[in-house]
């Protein structure tokens, strides 16, 4: 159990909780949400130790897992060591063990201490802990080849699933987990989901991927009005009750401003008569009916809408027989597909399967992209295209968020400089309304682009697009530094946009919600092209 009493936190004027009481209790699984900068990791660093409370203490059990949001920390040391350093504990005895077998001689008291080094591995499953971590790697898609490789030869979303796998190694009492999903593709979010489901322990965890918190969560622990709120059920389920009880109180709230109201007019008229028993025992009751004061949510959505300037023709792109390898390793062989205006295609598969290769093959020849961008955002210098034809369709503009989309965004630039240089045309008030739309305040027009979270260069990206009005959307990774109600915004606005759309996303909801066609890249280089929604597309895959 992790228990948090009359905890604080303010960083200046800005509170993020105040006198903060609750327990996450065995056997339940906690989604902890609120928008970027609401304090989540604040929180979460406090119940791992990593930071202290202003005020209040938090209780912790003595063992539980944390993902390291450092993927460089463990770049010395072996993946399958990697893991097992998950166990603290363990990994201490079996250091110091291992150091004593080293010397040349081994005097009595090594003796003694290489005994209780024993026992604390044999306590904590030692003599079986290379073959436990192999089976948490194995779950996380990391082959056995690959377990005695240096964590520095791995890619980032490989060393996000070996410290996913430190993180659940060592049966801890507790799991905090700080985007678990960040990197990871749909196979291995549903093999975490199915390994959580199973999970008896406490489980606290930050996701922005609705899907993932209402597949995984029994609870939700929201962050808002200054202070946390833990509702029962799904993350769809807090939303619905969050918003009955707001509406409840101030619907209430409503009814004894009214009632106050009428007792006010009735004391202004008779204060100075003869009814004084009367004007007494209303202003009693005005003092009873006092409305409950409201904070403020620290909730705030964005407004997307993408448009077209001009629709492009019926047939926007074929693609004949396309192929890249890198020197020689085959990514993409022979692909071929015709794409009509107004499709919505997610580009899905397993990590490094293809999918940004395929996108930059295809906008290579575009009409509307600079190959400079692609040259940024990939860092390739070679050919993008091996064999085959890309032809794009009469008025093709496209519009282009990258994975990296950080390198698209020039330095030394305002943010309202940036983005108007994308339409000289536009007026200043069309900017700024833009940028207050993606909830950019009006002061941060003069903020620098050199400072941008990826939260804040994500949105002004999605500035650029609303700016541009393209009638093809390609968008490789767009949630990656979304907080949910962004998400949401996004997933409603490419529903409605009436132009074509290329993603790639291992969000489950917004492919489920938004395409209406699948490229899936198997393990031998080809690609599945159904023609239907991914619901309809997981039913035959089966």
């Amino acid at each position: 159990m992790i228990s948090v009493s009359n905890v604080s936190m303010r960083y200046g004027a800005k509170v993020l909780f105040e006198e903060v009481s609750t327990a996450f209790t065995p056997g339940k699984r906690y989604g902890l949400t609120g928008p970027n900068g609401a304090g989540k990791t604040t929180f979460m660093n406090l119940l791992t130790g990593e930071l202290e409370p202003q005020k209040g203490t938090v209780v912790r059990p003595r063992k539980f897992g944390v993902l390291s949001q450092d993927q460089f920390a463990f770049d010395a040391y072996r993946v399958i060591d990697t893991v097992i350093m998950g166990n603290k504990r363990l990994w201490a005895a079996m250091e110091e063990r291992d150091r004593i077998y080293t010397q040349a001689d081994i005097s009595d008291e090594d003796g003694m201490k290489l005994g209780e080094l024993e026992g604390i591995v044999g306590e904590e499953d030692g003599y079986t802990a290379e073959t436990d971590a192999a089976l948490l790697l194995q779950g996380l898609d990391i082959p056995d080849h690959d377990h005695e490789r240096k964590m520095g030869e791995l890619q980032g979303g490989q060393k996000v699933r070996v410290l996913l796998a430190q993180a659940l190694f060592g049966h801890p009492a507790a799991l905090l987990l700080d985007e678990p999903t960040n990197h990871l593709d749909l196979d291995s979010i549903h093999w975490l989901q199915s390994f959580l489901n199973d999970y008896d322990g406490v489980l606290i965890v930050i996701s922005h991927d609705r899907h993932f918190l209402n597949s995984v969560c029994t609870h939700i622990a929201d962050i808002d009005y200054q202070t946390i709120i833990t509702y029962t059920g799904t993350y769809d389920d807090m939303v619905v009750a969050k918003t009955q009880i707001r509406s409840q109180i101030e619907g209430q709230n409503a009814q004894r401003e009214k009632k106050i109201a009428q007792l006010n007019e009735f004391i202004a008229r008779f204060a100075a008569g003869t009814r004084s028993s009367q004007v007494q025992s209303r202003r009693k009751e005005v003092e009873r009916l006092q409305v409950t004061e409201l904070a403020k949510s620290n909730i705030q959505r964005p407004y997307l809408k993408f448009e077209q300037k001009r629709p492009s023709g019926k047939h926007i792109l074929e693609v004949e027989g396309v192929s890249k390898s890198y020197d020689d390793t085959p990514v993409v062989k022979s692909f071929t597909a015709s794409v009509i205006r107004g499709e919505k295609i997610a580009l899905m598969g397993r990590n490094g399967a293809g999918k940004t290769t395929l996108i930059n093959a295809l906008l290579a020849n575009s009409p509307t992209v600079p190959e400079n961008e692609l040259r940024k955002t990939s860092g390739y210098d070679g050919p993008f295209l091996s064999e085959g034809k890309v032809i794009w369709g009469h008025e093709a503009a496209v519009g282009y968020f990258a994975q990296d989309h950080r390198m698209l965004i020039e330095k030394g630039m305002t943010v309202f400089e940036w983005l108007h240089q994308w339409d000289p045309a536009a007026s200043h008030e069309e900017i700024r309304g833009l940028l207050g739309q993606m909830l950019f305040p009006r002061d941060d027009a003069n903020k620098k682009t050199d400072v941008l979270s990826g939260g804040e260069a994500a949105r002004l990206l999605f500035c650029k697009l609303m700016l541009q009005k393209p009638n093809v959307l390609v968008l490789d990774e767009p949630t990656n530094h979304l907080d949910l109600e962004s998400i949401n915004a996004l997933n409603i606005a490419l529903q409605r946009y009436p132009g074509t759309v290329l993603l790639v996303s291992h969000d489950h909801d917004l492919i489920d919600e938004v395409a209406t066609r699948i490229w899936h890249f198997e393990g031998d280089h080809k690609i599945t092209d159904f023609k239907g929604a991914y619901e309809e597309y997981q039913a035959v895959a089966v």
